[in-house]
């Protein structure tokens, strides 16, 4: 089977480029593009008279000198492995039928060594790119490296995003950096809180309402997806919807229309749905407190955010990072850290936070220590 695969693969060689990869060569480029500009001006400086005294002359020398040592950093750090291991893979056996597959016992141990050493390289990619795009997600446990997998795939695309987790465990920051790295992130980003509404405001918040359409109403109001328009609306806690509003709402994501409450007149919208819950749809479904046809609507793709008692690996980068937003330079000693991760935390990153936030206070020295904890 491996041996038919590897027949396929010659034949047909599959490429895969991995954004870093990609970018050390963009950047190679600008470097030398750097080099050579700084070179035509230096000797421009030089034919005209420019002497050694004019800042202008230090200033394109300086931009050659940064321009070659970035350039040989780069080779050096990035591509000097890659090359490495670009020379080791040629290295490797040709293996051309299932008979030797099997007798070649060296051969499959080389394959296989190379192939975690690949897989290794993948990961430690994977982790730079997520940080660099979603600094915000703290976190390198099996479960955050995942969903930021799944986030950098959903993104860049149109697609309705069901975000689901605990209270507490960032659904909003998930889908805040959602929005930032998609194709409309120079649009309107609106969000809206079911649960926080009374729902006898609630459809106007989100349809808006025109002139006298109820007491109160002494003039036209436009709604939250007419504000979205061409941008993303965020609906947290759509789980909380009133019924009888989840059939306009899903209108709006088939028809891509609506009317103001009051109005007669439809209008038009284009938006990209998240949505967020901390409650089971399906199980709502069952109990009839949530419409079937609007969850499959909403659950094109979903993202579970893992608990904080899931992932306690992460504790320690979590406190560090709300450490470095603290208003006072504290630290946290080890005695106190081993206290965290035994913890449950039932309101997850938020209690954290907030525990975090508390001990920065009362701590009379540069350290946090039990005593500082609840």
């Amino acid at each position: 089977m491996l041996a038919n695969y590897l027949k396929r693969l010659q034949k047909h060689p599959q490429y895969h480029i991995s954004l870093y990869i990609i970018i050390p060569f963009i950047y190679a480029g600008f470097t030398i593009l750097a080099a050579i500009v700084a070179y035509s001006l230096t000797r421009y400086d030089l034919v005209h008279g420019i002497g050694f005294k004019n800042p202008v002359f230090w200033a394109t020398a300086l931009i050659g000198f940064l321009a070659s040592v970035s350039g040989f950093i780069l080779v050096r750090l990035i591509l000097k492995p890659l090359e490495k291991f670009v020379e080791k893979a040629k290295k490797l056996p040709n293996i051309s039928n299932s008979e030797n597959l099997k007798e070649n016992d060296k051969s499959l141990d080389q394959i296989q060594k190379y192939t975690n050493f690949l897989n290794q390289v993948t990961s430690v990619l994977s982790k730079l790119e997520a940080k660099h795009f979603f600094p915000k997600i703290i976190g390198e446990s099996l479960a955050i490296r995942s969903l930021l997998s799944l986030i950098m795939k959903v993104a860049p695309t149109d697609s309705t995003v069901l975000i689901l987790g605990e209270s507490g465990t960032g659904k909003e920051l998930v889908a805040t950096s959602i929005y930032e790295q998609s194709l409309r992130k120079d649009k309107p980003f609106i969000k809206l809180n079911c649960a926080a509404i009374p729902e006898e405001l609630l459809e106007s918040e989100l349809f808006g309402h025109e002139k006298g359409a109820f007491t109160g109403a002494i003039t036209s109001k436009r709604g939250k997806f007419d504000m979205a328009n061409g941008g993303t609306i965020f609906l947290d806690e759509i789980g909380d919807m009133p019924f009888n509003l989840q059939a306009k709402i899903l209108r709006v994501i088939q028809e891509r229309e609506f009317y103001r409450v009051g109005g007669t007149r439809t209008i038009r919208t284009d938006v990209r749905f998240i949505a967020s819950t901390n409650q089971n749809l399906k199980q709502l479904v069952k109990q009839g407190g949530f419409r079937e046809d609007l969850f499959y609507r909403l659950n094109v793709f979903s993202l579970h955010l893992p608990p904080l008692r899931e992932r306690k690996e992460d504790i320690p980068l979590i406190v560090d990072h709300l450490l470095e937003q603290s208003t006072r330079p504290v630290q946290i000693s080890s005695t106190a850290l081993q206290l965290l991760m035994a913890g449950s935390w039932p309101g997850n990153i938020r209690e954290l936070q907030n525990v975090i936030e508390r001990a920065a206070v009362i701590c009379d020295g540069d350290f946090i220590e039990p005593e500082h904890l609840p």
